[in-house]
């Protein structure tokens, strides 16, 4: 089940807005792809973000994947905790899983999907 709470890119990011800032992170269906999440690169507190620009990589037992943001601002929180635990994002990539926190610029989160958009177009994907 997709969270009703966040809006949604093609590239299997999420965003949660609260007020000014938004909790980043990837979908279960993007974990599920992934598989085994052994590593991930995350920005440095502080950087400078655009939407839909690259802020890190995963890795998984299968690949190395980029990971993009769904909103432009300043990174103001890192999820340290998934350097030392990475797996976190398979076990629960809507909670505990999630990436970066940012201030947002105005007007973001702009041209992304909601949880039923989203819902629709992983389906269409998956076939």
């Amino acid at each position: 089940m997709v969270p009703n709470d966040r809006r949604y890119t093609k590239e299997h990011e999420w965003v949660k807005v609260d007020g000014a800032a938004g909790t980043v992170g990837i979908t279960d269906f993007a974990q599920k792809q992934l598989g085994d999440v052994v590593f991930l690169e995350l920005p440095e507190k502080g950087k400078k973000i655009n939407a839909h620009e690259r802020f890190g990589t995963v890795e998984s037992v299968k690949a190395v994947s980029e990971l993009f943001s769904p909103v432009g601002g300043e990174v103001v929180e890192v999820n340290s905790g998934l350097v030392a635990k990475p797996e976190t994002v398979n076990a629960d990539p809507y909670g505990a899983g999630w990436m970066i926190r940012v201030k947002l610029d105005p007007g973001s989160p702009g041209d992304l999907m909601d949880a039923a958009q989203y819902e629709e177009y992983v389906a269409k994907e998956a076939k």
